[in-house]
Order: structure tokens, then C-alpha cells, then sequence
């Protein structure tokens, strides 16, 4: 087996410019000597320049421009490197795919998004495989539980790498690793994503019933309901006997996404429990909450695997079917164990 990391002088480059893209590129950075960086505003990249950090997310990170290639061009910055890093959030993932007219040969692709492709309901992993003829074994996945925020401020952090192979699983952790970020290397890529897209939805339900006024003891009683329904769910549309949910890549992420004060989806579900709508709270938070697309796409998804997934729909229920939040958490919280 090639393992692609083994190639000398390979060169990184990261695909988008929010919150986990600008912590990813602050990781590469820590070691590699240069990297490019795409970010499709002209206006933006002159303001990173010149203030030396991202003005809109993690400003805190600062970062030396002269060890960055910056290109509002994706096609130029895929010509630029061996090795791409997209994190973009899946919302707005086709807008930028259909930009690129370069070929992925002697590429490896590095997927650092926590969604699906809406519509399609595709992992990124599936979307370059089917749509591009990327192989598994040049596609590699970037999990959590990890927090941009807490990798800005450079509190201990843990970053599970994944790919088909698990030599290049371990040259991924070397890419990323560093004093404060500790890297696990594994193989479930299909596991990962989906654990990634799932635990989205579950941190909308706890935003909900937070601001609901529900307290940490029904949380605890949702969150372990969640984890049995992302097992569930794993298990019957990608059997994996050597997958183990109870680690950092599945059951961790799961947590640090439903608990923490940084969570984008637990803040949109707190809105939406609020009275806010979809789309007001969309535009007050001014940040994608990728559980609001994700729960459409599991639940179109589940109507093949018929997975029992109350706390999905009930989500589906009031996000897609603008059901009273109050009413649906109050018939689910009948039903919890």
C-alpha cells in the first residue's frame, strides 16, 4: 500500500475561511513551513493580510502572512498543493465544488466539514468518491471532539484522524498533532462522518430543551438517548464490528457538542426553543448551524434503514414541519428512558 504521506516536500492547503478552518490552518502552520489558503473574498484576504488574522473568526489567532499563499481562486490554490483541506460548511459545499475545473490526480483530499450534502444526503467522503473518482485511500477524515475556539486559545484538544488505511490514518495525526492537540488515528471513515453529522442534530435538541428550561437531569437522560440512536443508526446503514462509539470520535463529540458555551448548533436549538425561526436565528447567529440541514437529510436517510430515532424526528418535526417546540419535547419526554 502507497502511503501518500510518505512523498517528500508535500505541500497543504486549506479550502475556506470560518472558525475550523481558520483553527485547522493555525495546526498546519504549526508544521509546515508555508501553506495556501483559499478564501473566495478579494476583501477579506486583504484585511488577513494586513491585520494578520481572520477579522470575522478566531481573531485571537495570529498568524504570519508572509508564510501564507492566499487566492480568492480555488482552482489556483488546488493547483498550489498536494494536499487539500476542505472547511466549508456543507451548505454552500456545491457552490464551491462547481468551481473547480482542475483534476484531483496525485491529490489527497482532506474533509474537515460536519455535514452532508443537502438533497444529495452524501457525505463530502461520498461526494468526492462518486462525483470526482477519488478513491477511499486518498480520502481522509478530520474529527473531533474539538472546539475551534478552545484550539485558538490552545487548550488541550483531541483530533481523531481517519482513513481507509491506517498507516496513513497515523501520518494524518502527524499533520495536525502538536503540544496541545492530541491525535488518534483509525479507519471508520463511514462512522466518523456520520457520528459528526449526527451528534449536529442532537446539540439542536439539547439548545431546545435548555431553553425550555428543561434541567441536567433530563439532559443526561437525552444525551444517552441520543448516543443509542447514533449507534443504532451506524450499526444498520454501515455495520462495523471493530467500531467502537463509546471513544472520542463518536460518543466525546457527541457531548462536547450538546454541552459547550462554543456549540453553533445548541446555540441555534436554544434560539429555536426561543421562538425564533429558522431563518431569523440562521441570520442572528451569522454562522451556519449544520444540524439544521443534517436533520433532513437523516431523516430522508432513515426512511430506507426505518432506524427507531425519536429525538431525530422530533427535531425534523420542529424544524421542517414548524411544530411548537414545547408540545414535540414534551411528547418525547415521555417516551426517553
Amino acid at each position: 500500500m502507497d502511503n501518500f504521506f510518505e512523498r517528500e516536500g508535500l505541500r497543504y492547503a486549506m479550502i475556506g475561511s470560518g472558525s475550523w478552518a481558520t483553527a485547522l490552518s493555525k495546526l498546519l502552520l504549526n508544521n509546515q513551513e508555508k501553506i495556501s489558503w483559499y478564501v473566495r473574498d478579494d476583501e477579506m484576504i486583504d484585511q488577513m493580510k494586513k491585520s494578520n488574522h481572520n477579522p470575522y473568526y478566531l481573531p485571537a489567532f495570529k498568524f504570519d502572512p508572509e508564510r501564507i499563499v492566499f487566492s480568492s481562486d480555488i482552482n489556483e490554490i488546488i493547483d498550489s498543493a498536494d494536499v487539500l483541506v476542505f472547511c466549508v460548511p456543507s451548505a454552500y459545499f456545491l457552490t464551491e465544488a462547481a468551481l473547480i475545473k482542475r483534476s484531483f490526480k496525485d491529490k489527497f483530499i482532506i474533509s474537515a466539514i460536519k455535514g452532508m450534502i443537502p438533497d444529495d444526503n452524501i457525505t463530502i467522503a461520498e461526494y468526492f468518491h462518486e462525483k470526482f473518482n477519488i478513491p477511499f485511500s486518498k480520502i481522509g477524515i478530520v474529527s473531533g471532539p474539538c472546539h475551534a475556539e478552545e484550539v485558538a486559545m490552545e487548550k488541550l484538544s483531541y483530533l481523531t484522524l481517519s482513513s481507509k488505511h491506517i498507516e496513513v490514518a497515523r501520518s494524518l495525526c502527524d499533520v495536525f498533532a502538536c503540544n496541545y492537540i492530541k491525535t488518534v488515528p483509525g479507519t471508520d471513515i463511514y462512522g466518523v462522518e456520520y457520528a459528526a453529522i449526527l451528534k449536529n442534530i442532537y446539540a439542536v435538541a439539547a439548545g431546545v430543551c435548555h431553553s425550555l428550561s428543561y434541567g441536567d437531569n433530563f439532559m443526561a437522560v437525552l444525551i444517552t438517548s441520543s448516543f443509542h440512536e447514533m449507534r443504532d443508526f451506524l450499526h444498520a446503514s454501515h455495520p462495523d464490528h471493530a467500531r467502537r462509539t463509546s471513544t472520542s470520535a463518536y460518543l466525546g463529540d457527541l457531548l462536547v457538542t450538546s454541552y459547550s458555551q462554543f456549540s453553533r448548533n445548541r446555540t441555534f436549538g436554544s434560539m429555536i426553543g426561543k421562538g425564533y425561526s429558522v431563518q431569523s436565528a440562521q441570520v442572528e447567529m451569522n454562522m451556519v448551524a449544520e444540524g439544521y440541514y443534517a436533520t433532513k437529510c437523516i431523516y430522508e436517510i432513515n426512511r430506507k434503514f426505518n432506524v427507531h430515532m425519536p429525538i431525530a424526528e422530533a427535531m425534523y418535526k420542529i424544524l421542517y414541519e414548524q411544530k411548537y417546540p414545547a408540545y414535540v419535547i414534551k411528547q418525547l419526554s415521555e417516551n426517553l428512558q
